[in-house]
């Protein structure tokens, strides 16, 4: 799968739930439909529930993938609906 360059990124991997949400959901409401965003978040709830929240929401998980180089850390690329 072809994914462009990100917009924007954020790490929410210090962050917990329901904020891990809330920022995301702040960080997408800035960008324009179409924008691409990378989200680095950690294993447990943020892993089970943003990507979860975001399609709910509209928008587009592209892609979940773990960080080699940091076990346990997920980067998640959305694109916004």
């Amino acid at each position: 799968m072809d994914i462009k360059t990100p917009d924007q990124k954020i790490d929410i991997t210090n962050d917990v739930c329901p904020m891990t949400f809330v920022r995301t959901r702040l960080k997408l409401e800035t960008m324009t439909k179409g924008q691409v965003l990378e989200v680095t978040l950690g294993a447990g709830e943020p892993l089970k529930n943003v990507p979860r929240s975001v399609t709910e929401m509209g928008d587009d998980v592209i892609e979940l993938v773990e960080i080699a180089e940091i076990p346990g850390t997920f980067r998640l690329t959305i694109r916004k609906g």
